[in-house]
């Protein structure tokens, strides 16, 4: 593992509690950073905290929920006087079904943690790193927000979404200390393999030219970078891990 500096940083990751968001929380720790693990699920949260140990903070929320998203804020700087970084990870990745079939209410849960939930994490957390004149904000895309994948529009829709805020916001805060990017993974085998069907995972797998689905700790290792104060030039941009799939 290569060695960044986050010594003395704290950070938030929401979805921190398993997959690719525990993955992050665990790489940011053995940077130095203290970090806090936001996330629905009370008994992951316990786990995960205790796996990575040391002076790890937890709080329970729906991301989607403005009012749970100031109050985890609240108890987190509480734990923790400020937060430095701050990575947008919680989502889920809804049914496998064409757009004429897809349910309305399963369409707006997507749209609501993935997209909405990543506005309000990022909403609630700007103003304070404005404030400090230093931050760094990485939301988890997808290469599915580039290119639409068949049978998960509303996937593929929100992680559009989170590409285009992040461009907003980077510019919105280009002129302070405070910079945000995004990542756009192809398909990483987490929990959320789960929740689609053989045949999406099949398909995506053909989609990838390298052959093989990205490993959590291979994004890990890019999230953590972007946390850091290297990362001072780039913002408002969003950076690949698509084992060779991306083509703009």
């Amino acid at each position: 593992m290569n060695q960044l500096d986050l010594k003395g940083r704290t950070a938030v990751v929401t979805g921190g509690a398993a997959g690719i968001g525990f993955a992050i929380a665990q790489r940011l720790t053995a940077s130095g950073a203290r970090v806090s693990l936001w996330d629905r699920d009370a008994k992951a949260l316990a786990e995960a905290a205790k796996a990575i140990g040391g002076t790890t903070h937890t709080a329970q929320l729906d991301v989607s929920d403005e009012a749970q998203v100031q109050r985890a804020l609240k108890e987190t700087l509480a734990a923790m006087s400020k937060v430095d970084a701050m990575v947008c990870s919680a989502g889920i990745t809804g049914p496998n079904m064409k757009v004429w079939d897809y349910p309305l209410a399963d369409w707006k849960q997507v749209l609501d943690i993935n997209l909405t939930g990543v506005f309000l994490c990022n909403k609630t957390l700007a103003p304070h790193m404005s404030a400090n004149n230093y931050g760094r904000i990485v939301n988890i895309a997808s290469v599915a927000g580039k290119e639409g994948n068949p049978n998960a529009s509303a996937y593929s829709a929100s992680k559009a979404g989170v590409i285009s805020l992040t461009k907003s916001l980077g510019k919105e805060l280009a002129g302070t200390g405070v910079r945000v990017n995004c990542v756009t993974p192809a398909a990483v085998k987490t929990g959320m393999f789960s929740q689609m069907t053989q045949a999406h995972i099949d398909f995506m797998l053909s989609k990838i030219p390298m052959g093989r689905f990205g490993e959590v700790d291979e994004v890990a290792a890019l999230v953590a970078w972007l946390c850091t104060e290297d990362c001072s030039f780039s913002t408002a941009a969003v950076f690949d891990l698509s084992g060779g799939r991306a083509t703009y």
